[in-house]
């Protein structure tokens, strides 16, 4: 039985469809959207249409821009011979956070994942390729997670990039500050025991 007018429940059946939102996570969002005002409404569909409509790939690193070039790959106090590799435009922001990682980056959108039905050709890889035989490149960071799929694009990736004579190298993993050696698994004790830096 349905509760809602049907509008309502379109609504509703939307903000369902964004990932992590449940039922009642939707409809509170949909009865929040119906209190706004009808400028304020008509300004966040007009946001979301707006940013559908501009919003694209960088042509140089795939990350998300409204112009040809983004603003990162634009940057000329940039390192321009590094190249950081992630998987989605949400790790290129996480990684700028840090203010510490001064170069550029190349976004694959997605990792290799055959029981998804994801394999080397849906991802940006042959741009990668690219870039690194036409630009003065000497090392490539893999910045995939430290998951199945992410490990295995990695892997894939440094194969193919060893031709090229760049440094191909791969973030350090451990133990997250705040944490406890008791709660840590053998893989990341592991990982942070061959990633330890002199003090």
């Amino acid at each position: 039985m349905k509760y809602f007018a049907p509008p309502v429940e379109k609504l509703i059946e939307q903000f369902e469809r964004l990932p992590g939102i449940g039922y009642k996570t939707a409809q509170r969002l949909a009865f929040f959207v119906l209190d706004l005002p009808k400028d304020q409404v008509e300004e966040f569909a007009k946001a979301i249409l707006d940013a559908k409509q501009t919003v694209h790939t960088c042509k140089v690193c795939q990350n998300l821009t409204d112009g040809e070039i983004c603003s990162i790959c634009s940057d000329p106090m940039r390192d321009k011979g590094l190249i950081c590799v992630v998987t989605d435009p949400k790790d290129v922001v996480a990684l700028e956070r840090t203010r510490e990682y001064k170069g550029l980056y190349h976004v694959l959108h997605g990792v290799i994942s055959p029981l998804n039905g994801i394999g080397p050709d849906q991802l940006r890889i042959k741009e990668l390729l690219q870039r690194v035989a036409d630009e003065d490149i000497r090392e490539v960071i893999m910045a995939t997670n430290p998951d199945t799929e992410g490990e295995a694009t990695a892997m894939y990736l440094s194969r193919l990039l060893k031709p090229f004579g760049v440094a191909v190298t791969r973030l350090a993993y451990g133990v997250p500050v705040g944490g406890h050696l008791e709660y840590a698994d053998e893989v990341t004790l592991t990982r942070a025991l061959e990633g330890r830096t002199q003090i």
